[in-house]
């Protein structure tokens, strides 16, 4: 986003320049390319180019504000009290806030500067998308994260640092350059901090991509603010981190502490993550499983959202996480498979387990708020209610026998919060307001000084009534009140009909204010007690705002440990959502191989199984099973027969069996996967000026690039953006190349019946179908996998079955009868194929390219040692050769 143009004759020392648009366009300056809430009383005011973008990002009225260099101003606000609901729609919106708040009174800039001195502010915080911790800006079951890429000299690594500041999760992970598009898929980063000098990032990488200063991303600095930051004298007890990874880290420091404007930000420390210990899985696979997200951009639909069932915000965060990362190691694969099975074995346990877990709040969350200065006693409470509730539950745990062995890792992070815990239980009332400004949240019995000033204040206000009944008595006016407001305090108040009684000099009242229909008095006796009242309430609120600090102050103290119960409460919630998700759904335990394989019996697509259940229909099962010597399935039939479901729902037992969790079959056994790709379906990326097939050959070139033998790849329909030929000619040499070279797994749907030829050339390839079967006219498709190639494609058949008119199918079989004719005449597309050699022995027996004497030629001139005539007979010779006559 374009830093707001600041208008030429307006600078600070222009004699039209007053003294608040000077102090703004400083604010301003300061700000850079975000928009300047700047605080004017109860009102967040935006001027210039600022206003008019948050005006049509709001949908509030734009106006304008006096003059500036001899021009309206134009101007719109937004109420304090509400800023936080405008923040959220601007952020969704890509933008960023800078916060300019009042840092003095009225009062004291009138003691500093005279009457009319401006009151100083300044920017306080940077709003960010990435740097969000208000509960009101973040969506509570998804992580929200800050990331920085860094590529660092010729090391040939790029490294990215990525934080949830939110929660305090940091962490840091070394890839190949062709590997960074997936991790940032994986990532999916709210706010994405690259270079000044980086190339172009491409725009679905983050919702902001914002871009930093090369200083930032020095790998010698780094090292000492991450000292600085974390208060160590050495990073050497958090890992050994390379050069790259130094910088990222350093980049996300310094940009948190820019935005923060040196309030504290909580980070735990850096978390090294290997790349290799999680299956890569690039940005387009991502988006055609709908691991996460639909491909519209919604969490209903897509995998996470049809089998989360946690109980926790942090455990719903979490699984999202545990998708969009399967592992890729066997013995921490096995540790979560073997907690999720204890707990589906036991229905009992478990649900007691969810049952005390939902009762718990987002303590990492509200922890954030407290490093971040913005929490308040309402977060205290979580604080207090989440440790309390995690040590009861680990008192439960551990009476139990033969707890599953990550459990029992896990439980003892949940201990040594006891102290904190009765300390807050004693401090806090049940239920802390939000805000803290009025008090009353500390509870009775903790302080018995701020009893003292309370119960002075309660009697007080009983004196205030029993004075109000007095003058009731004492003048005979039945409607005579006490009340109170900023301005005057307690006051008597009259109508004014019965004012004249009270101005008597005798009556004991001074006259303060008349209004319409009522007049306000004062009195000696009202004044000494209301003196009381006030002196006792603000030194109450002044004594629970110290508690307040206090206690904030010892929960900051310990946010480590208590981050890390916050991490074993949500894997504790993950596993036991899966098992009630697996037990309620049918859904069983994989099991791990350790040679390359994929044997499913009655697997099922988890999204379209629940689909399906909604409208009372029931999903047909399919089985798979890949081995080395049957690795690929060339899977032919129908639109619409299911071969697309059949290969994603493949793909999604994958994922999920290398998440920890059971899967959607009878049966499972694979082989773990390093790497999964998936090309089903595509469409246009007109912004990046690619067509479907530009996109589809994008993706498949990815696949052949980088799949190797323990990868997992699942294609669909190669070739069909394009002509016939040449489509059939790229999808066989793509069947080849993935049998003779990548020899991975790999499911292959396609309508080209001619590849099917392949079979009898490739050893490793076996083919399948879905099955159709046409009954008095009519297409039943079963949605069946059956071995062998499909016996037609059933094309028209689906015509008719979309609506095309009876005409145009008539017509088509006609065109069809004589295609089909032509076909068996010469041979079909496929015609002289059969003495092909296969894709690798292609490659070995490609002659040698043809010399290029053309750019041989250019290649030998130097232009810098021509003479002119040299120059000259130099290009008369390179046009004898474009025309063929050397």
């Amino acid at each position: 986003m374009p830093a707001t143009a600041r208008p030429a004759a307006n600078s600070n020392s222009a004699p039209a320049a007053t003294p608040m648009m000077a102090q703004y366009w400083a604010l301003k300056e300061k700000a850079g390319d975000c928009l300047l809430f700047y605080r004017m009383g109860d009102f967040f005011e935006l001027f210039f180019e600022d206003a008019k973008a948050a005006a049509s990002t709001l949908d509030i009225a734009l106006t304008s504000r006096g003059e500036h260099g001899g021009a309206p101003v134009p101007m719109c606000g937004v109420p304090v009290h509400s800023a936080e609901s405008y923040l959220a729609r601007l952020i969704k919106a890509g933008h960023r806030v800078a916060i300019a708040e009042q840092i003095e009174t009225p009062a004291e800039a009138k003691a500093r500067g005279g009457s009319k001195a401006l009151v100083a502010r300044d920017i306080i915080r940077f709003v960010t998308a990435g740097t969000l911790t208000e509960e009101a800006l973040l969506e509570g079951r998804s992580a929200n994260r800050l990331a920085a890429l860094a590529r660092v000299g010729s090391e040939g690594e790029v490294a990215i640092a990525a934080a949830d500041i939110s929660t305090g999760r940091f962490e840091v992970v070394a890839v190949r350059p062709e590997q960074v598009d997936a991790e940032l898929a994986r990532l999916a980063p709210s706010e994405l901090l690259v270079s000044e000098q980086a190339e172009e990032v491409p725009e679905w990488v983050a919702r902001q991509v914002v871009r930093r200063p090369q200083s930032d991303f020095s790998s010698a600095a780094a090292e000492k603010r991450l000292e600085s930051f974390f208060g160590v004298q050495t990073l050497d007890g958090f890992g050994q981190f390379s050069r790259g990874e130094l910088a990222a880290m350093g980049a996300l420091a310094a940009y948190l502490d820019h935005v923060a404007t040196g309030q504290p930000i909580f980070l735990q420390p850096p978390l090294r993550v290997s790349a290799s210990g999680r299956m890569a899985i690039d940005a387009a696979t991502r988006e055609s499983l709908e691991l996460v997200r639909t491909m519209a951009g919604a969490r209903d639909g897509s995998l996470l959202g049809t089998i989360d069932r946690t109980v926790t915000a942090a455990g719903a965060r979490l699984l999202a996480d545990d998708l969009a990362s399967p592992l890729t190691d066997k013995a921490a694969i096995l540790d979560r498979l073997d907690l999720v099975d204890a707990l589906a074995r036991d229905a009992l346990w478990r649900g007691n387990l969810r049952a005390a877990l939902r009762a718990l709040p987002d303590a990492g969350r509200a922890l954030g708020r407290l490093v971040a200065g913005r929490g308040g006693p309402r977060d205290l409470a979580q604080l207090r209610d989440a440790l309390g509730g995690a040590r009861l539950l680990r008192e439960r745990l551990a009476r139990r026998p033969d707890l599953p062995p990550l459990l029992a890792r896990l439980l003892p992070g949940l201990d040594g919060h006891g102290a904190l815990v009765d300390e807050l239980t004693r401090a806090l009332i049940e239920t802390p307001p939000v805000d803290a400004a009025q008090g009353g949240y500390v509870a009775e019995g903790y302080d018995h000084a701020l009893d003292a000033l309370r119960e002075t204040a309660r009697d007080g206000r009983k004196a205030i009534a029993a004075l109000e009944a007095q003058y009731r008595d004492r003048t005979g006016i039945a409607s005579l009140k006490i009340r109170h407001n900023g301005v005057l305090g307690y006051h008597v108040e009259v109508p004014a009909k019965h004012a004249d009684a009270l101005m008597a000099p005798e009556s004991g009242f001074t006259h303060r204010q008349t209004l319409a229909g009522v007049v306000r008095f004062n009195s000696a006796d009202l004044h000494e007690t209301a003196s009381r009242v006030t002196q006792a309430g603000v030194h109450a609120i002044a004594a629970e705002a110290a508690h307040l600090e206090a206690l904030t102050d010892a929960a900051v103290a310990r946010r480590e440990a208590i981050a890390a119960s916050c991490d074993v409460l949500a894997r504790i919630d993950v596993a036991a959502a899966l098992a009630d998700h697996a037990m309620s759904h049918n859904w069983c335990r994989p099991d791990l191989a350790d040679e390359p394989c994929l044997d499913v019996a009655g697997g099922r697509h988890p999204v379209v199984e629940a689909a399906l259940a909604k409208s009372g229909e029931r999903f047909v099962p399919n089985d798979v099973s890949l081995s080395e010597a049957d690795r690929l399935w060339l899977v032919t039939g129908p639109n619409m027969g299911g071969k697309s479901t059949f290969l994603r729902q493949n793909a999604l037992i994958v994922v999920l069996a290398q998440a920890g969790g059971f899967v959607p079959a009878a049966s499972a056994r694979l082989g773990l996967v390093d790497r999964l790709f998936s090309r089903v379906g595509a469409s246009d990326n007109l912004a990046r000026g690619r067509s479907t097939f530009m996109v589809e050959m994008v993706e498949t070139a990815a696949i052949l690039a980088q799949a190797t033998p323990n990868s997992f790849v699942i294609l669909d329909e190669v070739g069909r953006g394009t002509s016939t030929y040449d489509g059939l000619a790229l999808a066989w040499s793509v069947v080849e190349a993935v049998h003779e070279v990548n020899r991975c797994r790999c499911l292959f749907a396609t309508h080209y019946h001619e590849l099917t030829r392949l079979a009898e050339t490739l050893n490793a390839l076996s083919l399948h179908h879905v099955r159709a079967r046409e009954w008095q006219g009519d297409l039943v498709l079963l949605h069946e996998v059956a071995e062998g190639p499909a016996d037609r494609s059933y094309g028209l058949a689906v015509a008719r079955l979309a609506g095309v008119s009876a005409a145009v199918v008539k017509r088509a079989e006609a065109v069809l009868a004589k295609l089909e004719a032509g076909r068996e005449k010469t041979g079909g597309l496929a015609a002289g194929l059969d003495d092909l050699p296969l894709f690798a022995a292609t490659l070995a027996e490609a002659p040698a390219a043809a010399t290029d004497a053309l750019r041989e030629a250019l290649a030998a001139i130097d232009p810098d040692a021509l003479a002119p005539r040299e120059a000259l007979d130099a290009l008369y010779r390179l046009k004898q050769i474009v025309a063929g006559e050397v």
